[in-house]
């Protein structure tokens, strides 16, 4: 079979963070449960970054990367989603457009929480490794917003913002999956979900016990589909979905003890060896949904000791709910892919809210998804905040809605320009 998997992988966590013992203290939480939560900091959304914004910002900079002829090779665009703008239009419609791809491409949004991304990844190798079309590229972006504020309580200092885009293609530099080698487990539960534009809802004990229950599951799928799979010896690495880094924790506890039997101690060497260097970026964002797994794996491939051939186990799950376990390999080759993304420096350099701040972007960033005819948000009361990522590059922004038809603008650490509506498939200037 032709080698297929991630080429390249990019992470766009907004303009703007807030520290998490800061949030803690201004919501009057208890600062006994920092330790569970194992959160530094995590990203804010300004009212001018939605799910458009946020794919676009992630996506540009691998595009810019590649040659005309290989962004014109792009033929499938997926965007994966909790905070979709339209019942019907696809947040992939402007996305396609601000990208400026080929018109000779399909355009689809996907839906499962936070599963999405990777059921997307799956068809879009399967998609690649049939051959139908040699040297085809798919994109997938996963992005989203976060709607939460005190009434989330506990779940909100976890809550990040942002989009993760990913590329897949047969020159697999970050990550080649193992074709064939994976594990699923669905059922109806419902332990999250965002049933307006307005707000989620979410029932965190049964959240837990959904996320652990599937991680055993999946795992005993794959194993029955790959002969000999073992957790503590098959995978050099783990990299798994991170709604907070405490819950990957105790997810591979329950694993360590369910199928290696290990003891304590030799639990926590085991997670400090193949699994801590997956938290480093996720700690630093929050949960970015159907992004968060592709996130962790930036983060191992940057801040892991990386030897060529090393095998990594990956767990995606989505409320709701819907999991899988999967592998693929990554190399030294995949360690530089991974950082002339500067994932790491990009986080490094959000702008630092106090709690004040925060409570003000929270309250109006509850509208972001709120159908209006006719709205302005002017960038420019953020720019400082923007010009902090913006000062290396340009970035896509919200301006707001006409006639329900919502409009952008490219900012930069100088002038602005229009971002006008693209003209065959043309919009990266």
């Amino acid at each position: 079979m032709t080698p297929v998997g991630i080429e390249a992988v990019n992470v766009y966590a907004g303009t703007a963070r807030i520290s998490v013992p800061a949030l803690f203290a201004g919501r009057g939480l208890d600062p006994a449960r920092l330790g569970n939560l194992m959160m530094d900091n995590r990203s804010v959304a300004l009212p001018c970054e939605d799910p458009v914004t946020n794919a676009v910002n992630a996506a540009r900079p691998l595009l810019e990367r590649l040659t005309p002829e290989q962004v014109a090779r792009i033929e499938v665009l997926v965007t994966s989603t909790e905070s979709g703008i339209d019942y019907s239009k696809s947040v992939s419609s402007y996305v396609h457009g601000y990208l400026g791809l080929s018109r000779a491409c399909r355009l689809v949004e996907v839906k499962q929480a936070c599963y999405a991304a990777t059921a997307a990844l799956q068809l879009g190798l399967g998609y690649l490794a049939s051959g139908v079309s040699p040297g085809g590229k798919v994109l997938l972006i996963a992005t989203d917003v976060t709607l939460v504020d005190e009434e989330a309580e506990y779940a909100e200092p976890s809550m990040g913002t942002g989009a993760v885009a990913v590329l897949l293609s047969d020159n697999p530099r970050v990550l080649t999956v193992d074709q064939g080698a994976f594990g699923l487990h669905c059922y109806d539960v419902l332990d999250s979900a965002r049933p307006g534009p307005t707000f989620d809802i979410a029932d965190s004990d049964r959240s837990l016990f959904a996320y652990l229950d599937c991680l055993s599951n999946s795992f005993r799928d794959y194993r029955s589909r790959v002969e000999g799979a073992d957790f503590a010896t098959t995978f050099d690495y783990l990299a798994m979905h991170t709604p907070f880094a405490g819950m990957v924790r105790a997810g591979h506890r329950k694993m360590m003890r369910e199928f290696a039997r290990t003891q304590p101690a030799g639990v926590d060497e085991d997670f400090n060896r193949r699994l801590a260097p997956a938290l480093v970026y996720p700690r630093r964002t929050g949960n970015l949904c159907s992004g968060s797994v592709y996130l962790a794996l930036a983060s191992l491939i940057d801040n892991a000791p990386i030897e060529d051939g090393a095998r990594v186990g990956l767990y995606s799950y989505g409320s709701g709910c819907s999991a899988e376990f999967f592998s693929g390999v990554v190399d030294t080759e995949s360690k530089r892919a991974v950082a002339e993304m500067r994932i790491g420096a990009h986080l490094e350099v959000r702008a630092e809210l106090s709690f004040e701040q925060y409570c003000e972007l929270a309250a109006e960033n509850r509208t972001c998804l709120v159908p209006e005819r006719d709205r302005r948000i002017d960038p420019e009361r953020h720019l400082a905040v923007l010009e902090s990522h913006g000062q290396s590059r340009d970035l896509l922004v919200f301006t707001g809605t006409k006639d329900y038809r919502r409009t952008y603008e490219w900012i930069t650490a100088g002038p602005r320009r229009p971002a006008a509506e693209p003209e065959n498939g043309r919009g990266m200037t």
